[in-house]
This record gives C-alpha cells, sequence and structure tokens, in this order.
C-alpha cells in the first residue's frame, strides 16, 4: 500500500495513448540493448540493494567468499531457497534455522561462526558462515569431477558427493537437476548486475494487460477474480499482468522481487517491475510493486479508496527495480515464511 503522499494518478483517458506508443517502444530499447550485459564471473560478485536483509548483509558477504566454488549471491539464493530469511523456522523434517541443518548434519559441520564459544543453529553469525563451510567442504569432495565446479558442489549438496562423483557431474535426477537449475537462477537475482540487464520479451504483454486495468477500484487480497469484481491490490495486479505472458509471479510483493536481476534507476524499461519500502535496506519489508511504463511512471493498484492508474515512481519510498524472467519467477520458492 503506498503512503498517502504518493503523487495523484495522472488521468487516464490523456495517458493510453502514451502507453500505446511505450508497448511499442519496449521492443525497440529492447533492441538496441540485448547483448549488453556483463557476466561479473571474473570479478568479485557484489550482492544487490537490499536483497539480503541488512542484519545478514555483512556474513554472506564475507562467507559468500570462502571458496571459488561459492560467491555471496549464491550463498544468498541458498539460504532464501532454504528459509527465506527465517532464522528460528523447522521444516517437516526437522532442518533448524536460516541455514535449514537437520541435527546430525549440524553436528558434523556446524562451525562456531562468531568465535563465541558455541555453535548454535539458531543463530545466524553461527549457521550463515557452516552453510558456506559445508559448501566449500563439498566442493572439496568434487573437486576432480568434470563439469562446472559450482553446479558439482550444488549437486553434492542435493544428492551427496558419491553421486556426483560416481555420475561423473550432476546426476541424471530430476530433484537434483532442478536444485542446481534454481539456485543458480536464483542467484541471478541477489547479485549486482554488471554491465546492462538484459530486456524482457514478455515486458510489453504484461503491460497491455496492466493499462486496460485503469480506473479499477483498488481491493486489499484482490486477484481479479469475478467474485472481487475484476479489482486488484498491488500485487495481484503485478502477478495476473505477468500470467497472461505465462510468466507465474508469487502473490506478495517482497516475493516478487527475486524474480529476476535488477537494473538501476537509470536503466529501467518498460515492463520493469518497481518496488516500494520504508526499509531501504531489506527486500522482506517490500510492501507495494508496481509496473513501470517509462518517464518516471508506473502503473499501480495504490490503496484503498484508489484506482488503478499511474504514479511517479520517484518518492522516498523507491526501494529498486526486477527485470522479470521466466526462468527467474520459476525459481522461487513457494509459500516462503514471513522473517
Amino acid at each position: 500500500m503506498r503512503k498517502a503522499w504518493v503523487v495523484t494518478g495522472i488521468a487516464i483517458g490523456a495517458c493510453l495513448s502514451f502507453v500505446a506508443l511505450l508497448v511499442v517502444g519496449t521492443y525497440t530499447a529492447a533492441a538496441g540493448l540485448i547483448g549488453g550485459a556483463g557476466s561479473g564471473k571474473n570479478g568479485t560478485v557484489a550482492l544487490a540493494k537490499g536483497a539480503v536483509p541488512a542484519a545478514y548483509q555483512g556474513l554472506v558477504q564475507k562467507w559468500g567468499n570462502l571458496c571459488p566454488a561459492i560467491n555471496p549471491a549464491l550463498l544468498a539464493a541458498q539460504l532464501y531457497q532454504e528459509s527465506g530469511w527465517n532464522p528460528r523456522i523447522v521444516s517437516p523434517a526437522n532442518a533448524q534455522g536460516i541455514a535449514q541443518f537437520i541435527p546430525g548434519t549440524w553436528a558434523s559441520h556446524g562451525i562456531d561462526g562468531d568465535k563465541d564459544g558455541d555453535r548454535d543453529v539458531w543463530d545466524p553469525a553461527d549457521a550463515i558462515p557452516s552453510a558456506a563451510s559445508y559448501d566449500c567442504e563439498l566442493a572439496g569432495y568434487v573437486k576432480k569431477v568434470p563439469g562446472d565446479p559450482t553446479n558439482n558442489m550444488l549437486a553434492a549438496y542435493n544428492a551427496g558427493a558419491y553421486r556426483v562423483i560416481k555420475s561423473g557431474g550432476v546426476p541424471r535426477i530430476s530433484e537434483t537437476q532442478n536444485y542446481v537449475r534454481i539456485i543458480r537462477n536464483l542467484e541471478k537475482s541477489f547479485a549486482r548486475p554488471v554491465g546492462r540487464v538484459e530486456p524482457s520479451r514478455q515486458a510489453a504483454g504484461a503491460i497491455y494487460f496492466a493499462q486496460k486495468k485503469l480506473g479499477t477500484k483498488y481491493l486489499w487480497g484482490g486477484n481479479g477474480t469475478p467474485e472481487q469484481g475484476g479489482r486488484f491490490d498491488c500485487s495481484g495486479l503485478t502477478q495476473a499482468a505477468y500470467r497472461t505472458v505465462g510468466i507465474e509471479l508469487p502473490r506478495v510483493a517482497n516475493d516478487q522481487y527475486n524474480a529476476g536481476p535488477h537494473p538501476s534507476r537509470d536503466e529501467l524499461l518498460p515492463g520493469d517491475l518497481v518496488f516500494f519500502s520504508d526499509d531501504l535496506t531489506n527486500s522482506r519489508a517490500i510492501r507495494h510493486v508496481g509496473l513501470y511504463v517509462g518517464g518516471g511512471y508506473m502503473i499501480n493498484a495504490p490503496y484503498t479508496g484508489a484506482v488503478i492508474r499511474f504514479d511517479k515512481i520517484d518518492t522516498p519510498d523507491y526501494f529498486g527495480a526486477t527485470r522479470v524472467t521466466k526462468e527467474g519467477a520459476a525459481a522461487l520458492p513457494t509459500g516462503l515464511p514471513q522473517a
């Protein structure tokens, strides 16, 4: 929900042609930028702004550089996939804490990361270093296996080092292959981009859907169903817009933030999701999302009593943006606990 000081939406009728031009222009802009993204593989990987909660960012940045097989963004992707940054979560299999260690694994591989004299699975200052240490230990076991060492490490994390060694790489086990694919795609959403982010090819369709909803009354929890009178809230609108182009986003705005890489403010393109928060250091605190249309404006469902409309994005609570990818959205865990 936006705060009351958000700039009032500009007149709908006057802007429909504006959006039509932007939709066409999306592909023109995309054509000029394809191939401009840097890989960042040869330098130190930095974390995207706010993607890791501030309380854990230093730990992830430090321990994510423990060995060559991991990096801070990869470690962040694992932690997010496991716990959604919730240090108190317990899984049905009794995996515990922010890194989701099974008690037996913790007993063997947990370390005293903060050097306070104990190894506490519930303390991120121990659990995050332990996760990195365990990754690097697994990487050591499979270091002679052909193929990408990071993929082999992740496969060992999921299926065991013996299976990776026996298979000569990532085993042909669907669960293991999916785990490797998911973490590598999530990694991209936690890394600060190097160079320009590749444009989205689905953006124009998402904008086309959203602009048809201009003037529709806001509804908290609205998903646009007939029972709800076709009304939406902010993340319901963005979810529905991208669903029309074959991309399934999570329902909650702060989870949508991790559905792809994060372009800077001056690299925004129509179709990017733009996010707003009272805490600019923590993506889990995001409370509002809109669909960028260009010229500093977004289409959004602002708050109760308002209608879906255009608003400026340059406000004090602007958090950042995400360029949605199908792979990034598909990698997101479902039912994340809210830390």
